[in-house]
């Protein structure tokens, strides 16, 4: 009898534990692909992280922003405002398809134009991370027939490779796409058919070109054997939770947000270059970029060596504020304060996306009707740091009249 209790009770312990295991298998990430799925997005920030000592002021100054930019410009989009994992002020206005279609909220997915660029290079990095790239990798150890021998992978992401816009170039040479779009395996094959010249001589300076995110992508998706907008879910996206964010794909024409001239409710046509991603084309929501962001200040985003490289400044030749470094802008100011960030642009989108590394505070802004003032956004880290500057551009922005704001081409410029 013992014997037989002992038996039952043993093969009971047995399917426990093999229902724990499948369990625990269950929540992990399928992926095989290297992925931020070590993040725990609850556990990134202290207590201290997230309190703000002059919250009062900062809340009135946000408010009256929005009031002021958002509301009285007839923005369309979203914005929201964080420090640590406390959300400081978040709001939606607008329409995301014509006709006033898809109100706006905060599960609506929008454009955010060349802020995929910060995306992208988190992708690759992780696959430095994982020792399937090295960071100073020839781009022919890829692709043979890439015409440009001294360009690494280093260069692509710091805009420091000297190739030409394929904006520009397909123009220049009158090439067609063979449909009606272009794709990014098509601006390869015109790299390697034409030779078009570089622009500059290969890491002799910053220039900031699509050509390279647009061959970073190609590159994630000759490592990883998949797609690139299946590579970036499985790196990225579900890891961190980004449930609302897809890199844009021929088959989300008829659902993907849209883009609008400023004024009415014109929509922006679509163009040859729609199709190109990893320097654009994804589309994400304040909430999500805000789980990147978290993610980003977390010991377990990267290694620490990869990490502090994305916000290195690499192009050092000229003196002055604005800088670049692997996927990032920052203005690096005289008295030491670093501003981290990356804005986008095409079309009829415009997007800001604020990471200060040192009050742990984000600011995302991504508008999908024409407009310099999403841009504007950017200002209102001079509420949290010692950032001059910015506080005055805050100030002055604070006093326009509506469609006055102007923004310096720095500032207007992806």
């Amino acid at each position: 009898m013992k014997q037989k209790i002992f038996v039952i009770s043993l093969l009971l312990f047995s399917l426990i534990s093999c229902k724990k295991e499948f369990n625990f298998f269950q929540k992990e990430n399928s992926s095989n692909l290297p992925n931020y799925g070590n993040v725990d997005l609850d556990d990134v920030f202290t207590k201290e992280d997230s309190q703000l000592e002059n919250k009062d002021s900062v809340l009135y100054n946000l408010k009256s922003y929005y009031e002021n930019v958002w509301e009285k410009g007839d923005l369309s989009g979203g914005i929201l405002v964080a420090k640590g994992d406390k959300i400081l002020f978040e709001n939606y206005r607008g329409f995301a398809r014509e006709n006033n279609q898809v109100p706006i909220d905060k599960n609506v997915p929008l454009h955010v134009a060349s802020i995929s660029k910060t995306l992208t290079s988190m992708a690759v990095l992780k696959l430095v991370e994982a020792h399937k790239i090295n960071i100073h990798q020839k781009i022919t150890d890829f692709f043979p027939k890439f015409p440009y021998p001294e360009v690494e992978v280093f260069h692509l992401l710091s805009h420091r490779s000297g190739l030409p816009k394929y904006e520009y170039f397909i123009e220049k040479l009158g090439v067609k796409p063979r449909q009606k779009y272009f794709t990014n395996s098509e601006i390869l094959q015109i790299l390697i058919q034409y030779k078009p010249d570089l622009s500059r001589n290969t890491n002799t300076g910053f220039e900031y070109c699509n050509t390279n995110f647009a061959l970073l992508a190609l590159i994630v998706e000759k490592v990883t054997n998949t797609n690139f907008p299946n590579a970036m879910q499985q790196i990225v996206f579900k890891p961190l939770k980004m449930n609302h964010t897809f890199i844009f794909q021929p088959k989300d024409s008829l659902t993907a947000a849209q883009s609008f001239y400023y004024r009415g409710n014109r929509l922006y046509p679509t163009d040859k270059l729609d199709w190109i991603y990893g320097d654009k084309n994804c589309y994400t929501t304040p909430r999500d970029l805000f789980n990147f962001s978290k993610a980003m200040f977390s010991e377990k985003f990267l290694r620490k060596s990869l990490k502090d490289s994305i916000f290195t400044p690499y192009s050092n030749e000229r003196p002055g504020v604005n800088n670049y470094g692997l996927g990032f802008r920052m203005k690096v100011f005289d008295n030491g304060k670093k501003l981290t960030y990356h804005n986008g642009w095409w079309h009829g989108t415009n997007s800001s996306f604020t990471h200060l590394l040192d009050s742990k505070v984000t600011i995302i802004a991504i508008g999908n009707k024409f407009s310099g003032r999403i841009y504007s956004a950017l200002a209102l880290s001079g509420l949290f740091e010692d950032f001059p500057i910015e506080r005055e551009k805050f100030n002055k922005t604070m006093k326009v009249e509506k469609d006055s704001l102007k923004n310096d081409a720095e500032d207007s410029s992806e």
